[in-house]
């Protein structure tokens, strides 16, 4: 396994780059440190609107045209806010996100902060099991959401809100609360005092293991993201923010979107174009139509939107000057394929997790370093560690080994779990990543591995855990594993190892159907192969690397 792997690729073992401390194994960011906010004091949407700009239109919806201009931007989230006041929200109350992207989200997001209020977002497609488990563990007391989903909440007895897609959904009577709220006072009262400590946000995430987890987010974390992160990324170019378009295909209750279109260049005054759901010849029409310039996307997308490209007219796509990429590594091959189809655009990969407020490392790609292979440098004030798998020793530059983040953008702790926390977040404050990582001579982060179990599908993290939980319901089932598997198209699926009762008679589609019920569609099992026995260790945990090795031979 590379984790166990301490492959050294220095040229010079005896001498140590300035930014790599061998007496404690502390990697630091080449960058220079950035001043954060030390006002204790300062939330996070008065952070964002401290920030001046000349930026016109905010928020764009690609298929109707219709705009939220930054004029009226703060005016719709204190009008939110004041709303939700009125409607019983206190500081400190959770409100539910279970949205789609929209011009709208953003609002929402922030005006629930401003109120000092706690967000926890959530897939729209996630199943009635999957929202109430959601709700029951983070308290919620409102839910803003879409028409479809209004049958998975009534009986659940919360305050449901509506939300349209763009302005012209504002006309139908389903959305009359929602309109309300953003055309009604533009202020609060009394706004409640708001620390930079307080939570803001939950995030469901795997962690390094076991099933989903809540990631509490503060105030603090956000505003570090937005400086070490968007705002900072933003810097390292030296052409106007005012001019830049963003396409926010990547959904915003996704730490990756979030940070970017519902916080981050919202503070730069650059205009996000927010699309519904991805589809590549509707992706294509959105960035020749609005001149879009940057494209934040996940491997599956790059995927498609490189086929894409081969067949397209050569005047398309001109717009673009950058293409960046997170939450999945991606192949040398699709890498190359990429730098191939868009030579004139700037290309870069990035590392960060939910727990780090995607946070971690950029690319930056010029002078020297044009490989593209690697996740970049690390952020400004982030330090890390590579640390030995077995021996717990610290590693130097070119030896592989689990990365250890730390710095202000590491998350509060675990929702209501203490041990999760713990195991994750160590005394001195390293978040320990489960991601098998080596830094090269330059110092540029490369992933090679990772422990943690959980399942990239299309850039989704899906905790195995949390489908054995509900495939381990069904009566007829005795044991149950699933791992990932690897898949050109989508970067790795759900397969499960199922051991049934005797006598049974479940087919592999029963059970794919069975779960495709009860979970999000992108968590859906893909496979199914029956056993006799599940490996395990001595202490009971799932040998998942011995499945991985089966696939081998069954796919």
């Amino acid at each position: 396994m590379a984790a166990n792997v301490n492959c050294d690729m220095s040229h010079n073992t005896l001498s140590h780059p300035l930014w790599y401390q061998p007496q404690t194994g502390i990697y630091h960011s080449k960058h220079a440190t950035l001043d954060l906010p030390t006002d204790p004091f300062l939330d996070l949407v008065s952070f964002i609107f401290s920030r001046r700009h000349n930026g016109v239109s905010a928020l764009v919806d690609s298929s109707s045209g219709s705009s939220i201009p930054y004029s009226k931007f703060l005016p719709f989230i204190k009008s939110m806010a004041s709303g939700l006041r009125k409607m019983g929200v206190s500081q400190g109350d959770v409100v539910l996100l279970l949205l789609p992207n929209s011009i709208y989200y953003p609002i929402v997001f922030l005006g629930v902060l401003y109120l000092g209020a706690v967000v926890t977002p959530s897939n729209p497609l996630s199943s009635g099991y999957e929202i109430r488990k959601q709700i029951s563990e983070c308290g919620v007391s409102l839910v803003f959401t879409v028409p479809e989903n209004l049958n998975k909440l009534e009986s659940l007895g919360i305050p449901i809100i509506a939300v349209p897609e763009n302005e012209k959904g504002l006309k139908h009577g389903c959305f009359s609360s929602f309109c309300d709220l953003i055309s009604g006072d533009f202020d609060l009262p009394h706004r409640p005092v708001i620390k930079q400590e307080d939570s803001a946000s939950i995030l469901y995430s795997s962690g390094t293991t076991g099933v989903s987890k809540g990631v509490v987010l503060t105030h603090k974390n956000l505003v570090a993201m937005v400086e070490l992160f968007v705002r900072f990324e933003a810097s390292q170019y030296e052409c106007s923010c005012l001019k830049n378009v963003y396409l926010a295909v990547l959904p915003m209750f996704h730490i990756y979107g979030l940070s970017l279109f519902a916080i981050g260049l919202l503070s730069l005054g650059s205009t996000v174009v927010v699309m519904r759901k991805f589809d590549i010849d509707e992706v294509i029409r959105v960035i020749d139509q609005y001149e879009v310039t940057h494209f934040p996307v996940v491997p599956p997308m790059l995927t498609a939107l490189v086929t894409k490209a081969k067949g397209i007219n050569g005047s398309k796509l001109q717009s673009l000057i950058q293409i960046s990429c997170g939450a999945a590594p991606l192949s040398a091959g699709v890498i190359n394929d990429v730098v191939q189809a868009f030579p004139n655009v700037d290309f870069i990969q990035g590392y960060g997790m939910t727990e780090s407020t995607a946070v971690g490392t950029r690319g930056f790609n010029s002078g020297k370093f044009c490989n593209y292979s690697s996740v970049g440098l690390l952020a400004p004030n982030m330090e890390a560690k590579v640390v030995d798998c077995n021996s717990s020793a610290f590693l130097p530059p070119g030896s592989r080994g689990e990365l250890w983040l730390r710095g202000p953008a590491i998350m509060k702790g675990y929702l209501n779990n203490e041990e999760a926390t713990i195991s994750t977040i160590d005394k001195d404050g390293w978040l320990h990543t489960g991601d098998v990582v080596y830094f090269d001579q330059d110092g540029y982060l490369h992933i090679s591995d990772r422990l943690k179990d959980i399942i990239k599908y299309k850039g989704f993290q899906i905790a195995p855990a949390d489908l054995e939980a509900v495939l381990i319901l069904h009566p007829e089932i005795v044991d149950v594993a699933v791992t990932g598997a690897m898949d050109q198209e989508n970067g790795e699926i759900p397969v499960a190892f199922v051991v049934k009762k005797v006598g049974s008679e479940l087919s592999p589609k029963h059970i794919m159907d069975c779960i495709a019920a009860q979970v999000a569609p992108y968590k859906k099992v893909r496979k199914v192969f029956f056993t006799d026995k599940i490996p395990r260790s001595p202490t009971g945990k799932i040998l998942r690397r011995q499945l991985r090795n089966c696939l081998t031979s069954k796919l």
